[in-house]
């Protein structure tokens, strides 16, 4: 593992578990729909799958893990943040004053019931669906409010992140202590960009018939060359699973793609978010 890694602190690595969240927008909660699986960052360790969870039972498993005194980092497959873009020429009604920040933005998007009442307000400022800067360098395959992924922006947001900020839950890099290093964070990761960032197949791994599956098991192949020690029944479950929640899980329990937002996009990703 980099010396550099969020794993790492002085001149000796802290040991930390990695939570991987194949996160759900789905309604009624998430219908215990998120896979999670964890390990503990280090050269050879062997991968544990949780049982199915729904939103309210995510929030609680971070809540939980902020009492046990070990460093924990959990990375979410959910767009954290909106583009600076949209917000550059007005900002909507009851969004709050002052220097935009990410919690004013989190805050507003938490104070709609629904996440189609909160996209009807978006679309009322443009209907372009431009992309964060994490986006673009990090070659995410959709833009928080593609109609794809809008649910899984507001769920994420209204029901975790803002109730983990509240409760003074790190969140990388939008909501962090201003001193001291937390041993609990949260952050956004993406199984497509941490495949494109190792020149793995980032596509064509999901769905029915031969060839995905014979890509998830190429995929499932590469994880453990990359150290990943994942168990046979796990191993045979994520190939088998058409809609590769549980791969997605596993892809996101390796080391971060990294360990800090480039200089030239800190300002955006203080607002926008980024991916780890």
């Amino acid at each position: 593992m980099s010396k550099n890694s969020p794993a790492s602190s002085g001149n000796a690595p802290r040991r930390i578990t990695v939570h991987g969240v194949d996160f759900s927008g789905a309604d009624s909660g998430g219908s215990a729909k998120i896979r999670i699986c964890e390990r503990e960052l280090s050269a050879k360790s062997v991968v544990t799958v949780r049982g199915r969870l729904d939103r309210h039972g995510l929030r609680q498993a971070i809540l939980e893990s902020c009492k046990d005194g070990r460093d924990h980092l959990w990375r979410i497959d959910a767009p954290f943040g909106l583009p600076l873009e949209c917000f550059a020429e007005s900002r909507p009604a009851g969004m709050a004053e002052g220097e935009l920040s990410w919690r004013i933005v989190a805050e507003w998007i938490a104070s709609f019931e629904t996440a189609r009442e909160w996209r009807g307000a978006m679309r009322e400022l443009s209907r372009r669906e431009p992309r964060r800067a994490c986006d673009r360098v990090l070659h995410t395959p959709m833009a928080p409010m593609n109609l794809r992924v809008f649910k899984q922006t507001f769920t994420v947001i209204k029901e975790i992140l803002v109730p983990l900020a509240r409760e003074g839950v790190a969140i990388m890099p939008v909501s962090m202590p201003v001193t001291g290093k937390p041993l609990v964070r949260v952050c956004e990761s993406c199984p497509a960009s941490i495949l494109y960032n190792r020149s793995w197949p980032a596509k064509g791994y999901k769905g029915t018939g031969e060839p995905p599956r014979a890509l998830r098991e190429e995929l499932i192949g590469l994880l453990r060359k990359d150290g990943l020690e994942i168990p046979s029944n796990f191993a045979v479950e994520a190939i088998h699973d058409v809609e590769a929640d549980l791969l997605d899980a596993l892809i996101m329990v390796t080391d971060p793609i990294q360990s800090s937002v480039p200089a030239e996009y800190a300002l955006a990703a203080a607002v926008e978010s980024w991916i780890y």
